[in-house]
């Protein structure tokens, strides 16, 4: 089986996931047949449980450093050759993974999603097709707040201080150079009807194994 795989980047809060979830809807409702995954590289954060509690919220998760690149670089070899892989299920009000997996079957095409997915070598190596979702840091920050503050049991000062001490800093030293390794930067997040449109085409081509 031929797989490709698309890494979607770009800074935190951006549209990234709404983009990849937008792109597998449609695809699916054109052609509900087919072998399509996503996968999150928020999921291999590395696992902190050998730390207090308190000392993980210390963790700067926007440093490359902070995900198991090497782990998701495998994962992604496995999928290439056929096999199922149990992904990671991080658990982000408590810092660290949870004891729960997410099995992945392998697909003809794999969407990766992530803030610092463009920021290595060798999974670059791994993507077919790279897309950056270039979106302000003024509006990244207030989607921020609210997904933190509803979704992740955040207060306001927390997400603050986390974005002023590594969120913006670590965007500026590793996110946004890693922008020109894309193949298309995408503006407008999530809902650029433009650039769903070109992207889902050329999913479905690939899936129909007319196109490349």
């Amino acid at each position: 089986m031929s797989v490709s795989i698309i890494a979607i980047a770009g800074p935190s809060a951006s549209g990234k996931s709404l983009f990849a979830q937008t792109i597998y809807e449609q695809v699916h409702n054109e052609c509900s047949d087919v072998r399509l995954a996503i996968i999150e590289e928020d999921s291999y954060y590395r696992d902190q449980s050998h730390l207090p509690p308190d000392n993980r919220v210390l963790v700067n998760y926007d440093h490359p450093s902070a995900i198991e690149h090497e782990l998701l670089n495998e994962h992604l070899n496995l999928l290439r050759q056929g096999k199922a892989v149990d992904v990671p299920v991080y658990d982000y009000n408590l810092h660290t993974r949870s004891e729960q997996v997410r099995r992945v079957t392998p697909a003809s095409v794999i969407i990766v999603e992530g803030i610092l997915l463009l920021t290595n070598e060798k999974l670059r190596d791994q993507f077919d097709i790279k897309l950056f979702v270039n979106t302000p840091l003024d509006i990244c920050l207030l989607r921020r707040i609210a997904r933190d503050t509803q979704k992740r049991g955040r207060s306001l000062q927390s997400v603050a201080d986390q974005y002023e001490s590594s969120v913006r800093p670590m965007y500026l030293q590793f996110i946004e150079p890693s922008a020109k390794y894309a193949d298309m930067v995408i503006t407008g997040g999530g809902k650029n009807s433009v650039a769903l449109d070109i992207v889902k085409n050329k999913v479905l081509h690939l899936l129909r194994g007319d196109g490349e």
